[in-house]
């Protein structure tokens, strides 16, 4: 059937509710919105399934949900993982515990056990849950720091990270196979409780996933020497992240946490921002207004997931906060946990890092620095967590650190997801242990431009909305891969990667190889000096993105170099659009 096929048998179709239906009849006289919500249906990207909410294969969904949880059904009947369960947890955003509610009961009517959160809980609280109940899989209902009209859909596996293959594209050509909405089964939530596939989860799993995070403190004597001293600003974004990020401050001691009163309560529509996004500017508007009236030594904004951190520190000589990008945060705290692990306890001999393509090259010189693997994987944390659970599984290698460019990071391994709750305790303590020796978190940043080379990484993103914008990235792709630069701006181009097509080329020396990881629309270029360009198409958004890194001599000439090169890979873009 095409789009308007599949629309009309939505109105027609007794199963579909009367406000599902007087939706998509608001709509009839607009072809071009029928079709966006029709002409495909939500497909799995890097974090799984998002989308704007409404009526439409396209959409989240009751529906949509419903679908794609009978799929996922059917895969952990195939894979004969029914008997372990389901954790299931959503964030704050608009339809979150419906959608939740859906998947528990389509699971329960398949004879799968759901363990569903009693309210909204973070990310990696999730990650944390399904491993200790020991279930197949995880739900989590959100759409990050998407804008308030979005929702999501995150499939998790039985080691605690978002599906990698085999299992989601097993996931999806079970979504798939599921055509006719009236095959896709629910039940009653009391009878779904009273044969026990119903069970809420709550405070027993909190206990056990704050106490987790407590037990990777490594100077605990810091904390408590600067506990009355360090001034904490918080927000959480109208999202999940208030009760579990002050709860972990408060047990550890710190006294001075100030929260943003204005974001600190769960708000679907995020009043304050126009998205919850904490890479944002304007997300820290009302922290850095209470932090230069409280004189904080640091602010933090988690996304309304809490998988994702942003940060901003003092800087003691002007007064001024700086930002610290993903790429900085995740350098800092690196450096820090790696190198006091050393001090304190010493690195075991099979010791990794590990970090994504797109993420800083200053990752790599931290950790032959230290002398532990450096392991680059495709871009999201799930591929983060394969690797945790591929140390686990062979016997070699102990995970140290692991993070990527936005904004995600993880210590520990509790969760295979990025934890934001657990980068906010660490932060802090690192913020305590450098205020001991008189230094503040941007002092300490200074340190690592000094000892590493200072590295300066940036992002550009093409917003290309609807089926035009969809051919257009791949037109751009399509070009890239098939006539590769031999010069990006002042760079020359050393060498090219291309994860699709699983080939590498190195231009100095005409050598060719493979890139050793999974399939993925990726292409990435070394330059000349440190510096390199990655393009991607986003999994989550209708963005192609082009990330780019180059190393200066200080501060200011990497200013200049990253600004140069930023309106040079612009000059490219346009040249392709």
């Amino acid at each position: 059937m095409d789009y308007r096929e599949i629309y009309e048998s939505w109105l027609n179709n007794p199963y579909f509710d009367e406000d599902t239906k007087e939706e998509l009849r608001a709509i009839a006289d607009d072809e071009n919105e029928i079709k966006e919500r029709f002409y495909k249906e939500l497909e799995f990207g890097t974090a799984g399934l998002r989308g704007i909410i409404g009526a439409g294969t396209n959409r989240m969904n009751i529906y949509t949900v419903r679908k794609t949880t009978q799929g996922l059904a059917n895969y952990i009947l195939a894979v004969n993982g029914q008997d372990k369960g389901v954790a299931i947890a959503y964030d704050s955003r608009r339809m979150s515990p419906e959608f939740a509610d859906e998947a528990a009961l389509c699971l329960a009517a398949n004879g799968i056990k759901a363990y569903i959160f009693e309210s909204l809980r973070p990310t990696p609280e999730l990650s944390f849950a399904l491993r200790k109940l020991g279930c197949i899989a995880g739900i989590n209902i959100t759409a990050s720091h998407n804008p308030p009209e979005y929702n999501g859909y995150k499939v998790y596996w039985e080691d605690g990270a978002q599906i990698t293959p085999p299992h989601d594209t097993g996931i999806m050509d079970e979504v798939q196979k599921v055509t006719d909405y009236n095959d896709v089964k629910t039940m009653d939530r009391e009878k779904a409780r009273n044969v026990g596939l119903y069970q809420v989860i709550g405070q027993a799993v909190d206990d056990a996933y704050i106490e987790e995070l407590k037990s990777q403190v490594l100077h605990m004597d810091s904390i408590q020497e600067m506990a009355k001293e360090l001034k904490i600003v918080y927000t959480p974004l109208h999202g999940t992240g208030n009760i579990p990020a002050r709860r972990v401050l408060k047990e550890l001691g710190f006294e001075n946490v100030y929260v943003v009163k204005e974001q600190e309560l769960p708000d679907g529509e995020f009043p304050t921002v126009s998205y919850p996004n904490p890479e944002a500017e304007e997300a820290f508007e009302l922290g850095l207004k209470l932090a230069r009236e409280v004189d904080a030594d640091l602010v933090l904004a988690t996304d309304p997931d809490a998988d994702r951190l942003g940060v901003r520190v003092k800087d003691s000589s002007t007064g001024e906060y700086h930002t610290l990008t993903g790429n900085m945060s995740g350098c800092l705290l690196a450096d820090y946990e790696i190198g006091q692990r050393k001090e304190l306890m010493g690195l075991p001999e099979d010791g990794a890092m590990i970090s994504t393509i797109v993420s800083t090259n200053m990752a790599g010189a931290i950790a032959r620095y230290y002398g532990v693997k450096f392991i680059e994987v495709l871009t999201g944390f799930k591929y983060i967590g394969q690797q945790i659970l591929n140390f686990e599984t062979s016997g070699r290698g102990t995970y140290l650190f692991g993070f990527e460019e936005s904004y995600g990071c993880l210590i520990g391994t509790h969760a295979r997801d990025k934890d934001a709750i657990v980068a906010t305790m660490a932060l802090c303590e690192a913020a305590a242990y450098y205020k001991t020796k008189n230094m503040t978190l941007w002092d300490a940043m200074l340190e690592l431009y000094e000892k590493y080379g200072y590295y300066k990484d940036e992002i550009q993103s093409i917003t290309l909305k609807g089926i035009e914008g969809l051919a257009k990235i791949q037109e751009i792709m399509n070009t890239l891969r098939k006539d590769p630069p031999k010069q990006i701006g002042s760079y020359r181009v050393t060498a090219a990667r291309d994860y699709k097509e699983d080939k590498t080329v190195n231009f100095v020396t005409g050598e060719t190889g493979t890139t050793g990881l999974p399939s993925s629309n990726v292409l990435y270029y070394d330059l000349e000096d440190d510096a390199w360009l990655c393009v991607r198409p986003s999994g989550t958004e209708p963005k192609i993105k082009f990330y780019y890194g180059i190393k200066g001599n200080s501060l200011a000439d990497a200013d200049e170099k990253s600004e140069k090169m930023g309106r040079e890979v612009l000059d490219m873009i346009q040249k392709m659009m």
